[in-house]
């Protein structure tokens, strides 16, 4: 118990780069090494079997947390989600709270994380299924689908989730925690067992990537606002669940256009991923590389609608990985955008829809990735022509709004919309210490204009003296 409080203490700003902390984090991350190896050693039984040993609750414990086959059959999966929601039943509605002792924080991660990735490869496979239309291939399957539209449910997921939250307290907890005071003075009955503070507190984690998946991104974000970003968090000490937080909360702030933010996040866990690399050669890893490469696409993308320094490991892997397409993207322009739309469907989150599909009309099911593809390139759309405004805007004083659109080859009026839409987007929340949602707006820009009539007044943007000092120094190596 000591091990899970300390993990959740009151700690100093993320970026607080200490050779302690990351000390304490390696050696918390070599622990976890050997307990998935250890895990892997124990003989791995299908969850089918979970359902047929419903009085052995030592054996769903152990089995929640195993991955089930990608290609297990559906009624495989359809027994997977009975068996969690036996499980959680057990968990959540005993006469008291269950006298259980988790194996482990890492044990608690994995359950709640496996629980998701069933809940969304299953949504992602039957929304496939239902935009092929109902053929002889797969008729069984659709019949099957019809006959359990509740199976694997969105609101059932959510409601485990909020559950587990609430019967923990963990809420609670962590508000206490916040105010220096003592957090079992927050527990209650169940909050009290370690089983039920753990699940909470990796059931918000689990919360940000369903909302996430969901495409509410606000919410996703409000889902945080107890949990403190920082490396004595919790969460930073099973390495899948430190990168799961910092890619979601990172594409969410992308999403949200706050790009500073989005790249801090993805900077501080690539930065970390890039320090332990030598102690990841567990399975863990495999995963952890392909979301690695992920999340290098969408800060790429970041780096693109906001120029800014990064660190030295980054940018080299960047340069090495997306040199010629960084170059199209900074130019901006029609040729970045299959670029833009290339990145961002490699790298997004694997979207679902919050209802089940129909089944009856194939054409009227969307897919969520390519809904949410097409939001965000609109966006890419807006600001296509930013690189080649403010190359000119920079070689002038005062210019005239039809010359610009001359130079451009639009029309006079598309730019005049263009340009206030741009001085809109100069201005963004940045992330201090306060709520993921909260934020001081600052300037991101370091060109500024006004315009008067058809006159455009260009002046430079006061975004700090030794930011655009920086920025003349180093050309060569920035993104502008």
């Amino acid at each position: 118990m000591s091990t899970f409080q300390n993990g959740m203490a009151a700690a100093r700003a993320m970026d607080d780069d200490s050779d302690v902390e990351e000390e304490a984090l390696v050696a918390d991350y070599k622990e976890q090494v050997q307990y998935e190896e250890g895990m892997d050693e124990l003989e791995h039984v299908p969850s089918l079997s979970m359902a047929q040993q419903a009085d052995d609750i030592q054996s769903k414990l152990a089995q929640a947390a195993q991955p089930l086959d990608f290609q297990a059959p559906l009624d495989v999966k359809f027994q997977s989600y009975d068996a969690y929601c036996s499980l959680f039943h057990y968990i959540l509605n005993s006469d008291g709270p269950v006298d259980l002792e988790p194996p482990s924080y890492y044990w608690a991660w994995d359950v709640i994380d496996e629980f998701i990735y069933q809940f969304n490869s299953f949504s992602s496979y039957r929304a496939r299924i239902a935009r092929q239309g109902n053929n002889e291939k797969n008729e069984e399957e659709v019949q099957m689908l019809r006959e359990n539209p509740n199976t694997w449910g969105c609101y059932s997921v959510l409601n485990v989730l909020y559950s587990l939250i609430q019967r923990s307290q963990i809420t609670e907890q962590l508000a206490a925690m916040k105010r220096n005071e003592d957090p079992m003075s927050k527990a209650g009955e169940y909050g009290s067992k370690s089983l039920y503070r753990m699940l909470g507190y990796f059931s918000i984690i689990g919360l940000l990537r369903v909302h996430c998946l969901l495409g509410d991104f606000s919410l996703a974000l409000k889902t945080l606002d107890d949990i403190e970003l920082n490396k004595k968090a919790m969460f930073a000490r099973v390495m899948a669940a430190h990168f799961t937080t910092y890619y979601y909360v990172g594409f969410s702030y992308m999403m949200m256009r706050r790009y500073g933010d989005a790249i801090r996040m993805f900077s501080h866990i690539l930065v970390y991923v890039s320090r332990t690399k030598n102690f990841q050669k567990n399975a863990q890893y495999d995963s952890i590389t392909k979301k690695n490469e992920h999340m290098y696409a969408l800060i790429a993308i970041c780096i693109a609608f906001h120029p800014t320094r990064l660190d030295d490991t980054i940018h080299t892997a960047l340069r090495e990985k997306y040199g010629d397409q960084l170059l199209k993207l900074q130019r901006g322009g029609p040729d970045s955008l299959p670029i833009f739309e290339e990145l961002f469907r490699s790298a997004c989150p694997k979207f679902i829809a919050a209802v089940p599909p129909d089944f009856d009309n194939p054409e009227a099911n969307v897919d969520p990735i390519e809904h949410h593809l097409a939001i965000f390139m609109d966006e890419v759309k807006t600001n296509m022509w930013s690189p080649t405004v403010k190359s000119y805007l920079r070689l002038y004083t005062t210019m005239d709004l039809k010359k610009l659109a001359g130079f451009l080859d639009v029309k006079p009026e598309e730019l005049r919309s263009w340009l206030l839409v741009n001085k809109q987007r100069t201005k963004q929340l940045r992330w201090t210490d306060q709520g993921l949602l909260e934020g001081e707006l600052v300037n991101v820009s370091d060109l500024d204009y006004a315009m008067q009539g058809d006159l455009i007044h260009i002046s430079e943007a006061k975004v700090g003296r030794k930011l655009v000092d920086w920025y003349l120094r180093n050309l060569s190596r920035t993104y502008a």
